[in-house]
């Protein structure tokens, strides 16, 4: 979803039905309050001029232009086929990447035709004999989570652009073919983790150390490419820079999210300038956009925060001012009921899980066709151990205490993944596999966001140890309160980091859990992404002996393997292994009956 910076129109993916994987392209024009087709599907991505007047996207290497404003497709000819198509702010140009040549370059075509603007396709990138590619994500950035590698100035007339070859670099692109270099210490920061340049100014980036300990906030003058700090980021364990930030506020400072952790605070921040703009209590998740303020000058807008205050299972969006008053700062909850919410804001529109309000009234709420669900599960959370970790025991429907009943410990993608939140649709599998005759229980161990850095940075060199402790510990917790849990049959699985935990539960506490189903686990973590492994173990060069505890090999050799242990999409010598498995043969298996491997 996308709201124009003028508040006009909502451009959005929507399909015609939950049979229909394939979503159109629909607009809403808030003035109207009617929505129109513009594109229909498969539409997988678009961008956006600022205003939402016109769209592109890309379907099967061909670029396309809508209208959101009267409505029309247009195919644009390429010499390339594209990918990743953007307008610029003003709607001339649209920038896009295309992999011919085997290497990414980036293009812009417009109305004088289509032109390489940057690019080395098949030039060997010598010291190494790889490939030098423009405009796409570094496979570092994808494990921070910026899947973008370029992006336009607001006036359109330049583009910054990711070179990567080994190590990636940053570049000012004009379209009258000028460029300039991005200065900073490279070797010392080598991660680019954020990059925003859509306030007006100039780009800012977040740079991190390979440790991830130390990171820089930099502005970019457009001009020269040399960069200004404006905020330094510490932590002894890992810097966890906050989704929607940095951004320049309309009165030029620099929002910043950091953490307070001193004077008893243990949080998760905003700051600009150096100035603390949100309560100790809220936890930021991330920052949406800005709105108008009632009353206060166009340079001191409210923000728009999606966060927690206070209980780690429900997500709120909330306002927030920029402009500090003698009450200090201040956080407004505008998502009025529990639950998980969701929310962009642009100009003085803000769309609130598909409800869109201009000011204080009401103008939508945008149609879904999305099946009902399922299931009804009502999970019973709690919070348990004096380390008031978050947790959820899930019956079978129409289940009557008094009997004894298998537990199924799900991990779902493990630390670092929120499983215990209050959204129906996050239960529907956990109702199915405690239908099937389990308490499923789940639990938000350290590591987890969502609470406070503190509780998810402990694990910072101690995974293994501090997960598998919080699960057992909850266990005994909850059997005390839910007296119908069987602790002498307990299963877990999950899923990637999430599967070798699962794994190592059965391998290291075997007395605890006594069955185990792994999806694609990690077995090696020496073998993962450097920037996941190094954020959780440090630096393998000096914590051999981390790597290995945490190794799923030398679990298994350790082993005397008496507990059962089925290895989906991932093998270790003396472990079931299959390619992939049905929830038929998991259920078969988690129950003690015989698969047919």
């Amino acid at each position: 979803m996308t709201i124009g910076a003028d508040g006009g129109r909502v451009a959005f993916l929507r399909s015609s039905g939950p049979e229909d994987p394939d979503a159109a392209l629909w607009v809403l024009t808030v003035a109207s309050a009617t929505e129109a087709l513009v594109a229909p599907g498969p539409v997988r991505r678009y961008a956006v001029d600022r205003d939402c007047r016109t769209a592109a996207f890309a379907r099967d290497g061909r670029l396309f232009r809508a209208d959101l404003i009267g409505g029309g497709v247009t195919e644009v000819p390429t010499d390339q086929p594209a990918e990743d198509p953007r307008p610029d702010p003003i709607g001339h140009h649209i920038g896009y990447v295309t992999g011919a040549g085997g290497s990414a370059s980036l293009r812009v075509v417009g109305p004088d035709g289509d032109r390489l603007l940057a690019g080395e396709p098949g030039t060997a990138w010598r010291e190494h004999g790889g490939t030098v590619s423009w405009g796409v994500p570094d496979p570092a950035a994808v494990q921070f989570g910026r899947c973008r590698g370029w992006w336009w100035a607001p006036d359109g007339s330049q583009i910054l652009a990711a070179r990567t070859a080994g190590a990636t670099s940053l570049h000012l692109l004009d379209l009258d073919e000028g460029w300039v270099d991005v200065h900073w210490d490279r070797e010392t920061y080598p991660y680019v983790v954020n990059v925003r340049w859509a306030d007006g100014s100039g780009p800012l980036i977040t740079v991190l150390r390979r440790m991830q300990q130390h990171g820089l906030v930099l502005a970019i003058d457009p001009r020269t490419g040399e960069t200004q700090v404006h905020a330094e980021l510490a932590d002894s364990r890992w810097v966890e820079p906050v989704d929607g930030t940095p951004r320049h506020l309309p009165d030029g400072r620099v929002l910043v999210g950091g953490e307070l952790a001193h004077d008893g605070f243990d949080a998760r921040c905003l700051f600009a300038d150096g100035s603390l703009l949100t309560p100790p209590g809220l936890y930021v998740r991330r920052v949406v956009g800005t709105l108008p303020r009632t009353g206060a000058p166009s340079g001191a807008p409210d923000l728009v925060v999606e966060g927690t205050d206070g209980d780690p299972a429900a997500q709120s969006v909330f306002r927030v001012r920029t402009s500090l008053g003698g009450g200090g700062a201040e956080a407004r909850k505008i998502s009025v009921t529990p639950g998980w919410h969701r929310a962009e804001a642009a100009g003085d529109v803000l769309v609130i899980d598909g409800t869109v309000w201009r000011a204080d009234a009401r103008v939508a709420t945008l149609r879904s066709h999305v099946a009902p669900l399922p299931y009804h599960p009502q999970p019973v959370l709690e919070r348990v151990t004096d380390r008031r970790l978050p947790s959820a025991v899930l019956y079978p429907a129409g289940f009557v205490g008094g009997s004894r009943i298998p537990v199924l410990v799900t991990l779902g993608e493990g630390p670092g993944h929120q499983q215990v939140v209050t959204d129906p649709a996050a239960w529907q599998e956990r109702q199915w596999w405690a239908d099937a005759g389990f308490a499923v229980v789940s639990i938000d161990g350290r590591g987890t966001p969502g609470v406070t850095p503190s509780f998810e940075k402990v694990v910072h060199r101690r995974l293994a140890d501090v997960s598998l402790s919080d699960q057992v510990d909850a266990l005994h917790t909850l059997v005390g309160k839910h007296p119908d849990l069987d602790l002498s049959r307990v299963s877990v699985r999950g899923t990637g980091l999430g599967g070798w935990l699962a794994a190592m539960a059965v391998l290291r506490r075997p007395e605890v859990f006594h069955r185990a189903v792994a999806h694609q686990p990690m077995t090696d973590w020496s073998e993962l992404p450097a920037p996941f492994a190094e954020r959780y173990l440090g630096d393998p060069a000096d914590a051999a002996d981390v790597y290995a505890h945490h190794s799923l090999a030398v679990a298994a050799a350790e082993s005397d393997h008496s507990r059962p242990l089925l290895l989906v999409g991932a093998q270790l010598p003396g472990i079931t292994s299959v390619p992939e498995a049905s929830l038929a043969e998991e259920l078969a298996f988690l129950r003690g009956e015989q698969l047919e491997i």
